[in-house]
């Protein structure tokens, strides 16, 4: 039986310091001010040439199994089972996405919120820059019937015809789905929290995003899915 597996990134940006001069000159071409430069130095974990993959949360859909691999630094550790999930370490980002190719293939099916636009290329990219090849096309075509990633984000908005888009939190409030996003962690301290080591409080972070992106999942699939 096909399988499908809910997937989620949390990243987190390099310092602006450590980048090369003309690096920061073309990043700040166009900023004016220091909020303007500020803004520019804390989008750093958006973008892949910039940014590591820190997590990666995985679902099976048709099961209660739920993984996070996430970036734990040289030290050893051993997987941890934690209620609903297993948090499996990972040394640094190429062990990290390693793992993740390697559990990804059991998977025939893909689902995310938002992953066309951030979590796949993100992967994809930051995989050929650690010379990994991934295991999939995670960017298949996005208007086939039968493609093998679902985009939440897409087909919500129904391919973006409606007038806006919004998050993961509001489409889960209005689903009556417990949200991910107000617990004491949120996206924008993944980075900080990365530098001080706090590496499993990200990994939970990632697991609440998979959670109720596959509640979603199931939403859509009863209620939209036609």
């Amino acid at each position: 039986m096909p399988k499908t597996a809910i997937i989620d990134i949390e990243t987190a940006g390099c310092d602006f310091d450590s980048l090369d001069e003309v690096s920061k000159e073309y990043l700040l071409k166009f900023a004016e001010g220091d909020e303007e430069e500020n803004e520019v130095k804390e989008s750093l974990s958006f973008f892949p040439v910039t940014a590591q993959v820190v997590a990666i949360g995985l679902s099976e859909f048709e099961t209660d199994k739920n993984y996070v691999i996430y970036q734990n630094g040289p030290e050893p550790a051993a997987p941890l089972k934690e209620n609903e999930a297993v948090f499996v370490p990972a040394k640094d980002e190429t062990g990290l996405l390693q793992l993740f190719w390697s559990k990804l293939k059991d998977y025939q099916k893909i689902v995310t919120f938002n992953g066309r636009g951030f979590d796949c290329p993100f992967l994809m990219i930051r995989s050929a820059i650690n010379k990994i090849k991934p295991g999939k096309n995670l960017m298949p075509n996005r208007y086939a019937s039968d493609t093998t990633h679902i985009d939440l984000l897409d087909r919500l908005t129904f391919y973006g015809s409606t007038r806006r888009r919004f998050s993961l939190h509001m489409w889960c409030k209005a689903f009556s789905i417990e949200s991910p996003k107000e617990g004491e962690v949120s996206g924008y301290q993944v980075k900080d929290l990365f530098g001080q080591g706090k590496y499993l409080e990200i990994a939970r972070y990632c697991l609440g995003d998979i959670v109720a992106t596959k509640k979603l999942y199931e939403y859509w699939e009863k209620y939209i899915n036609i």
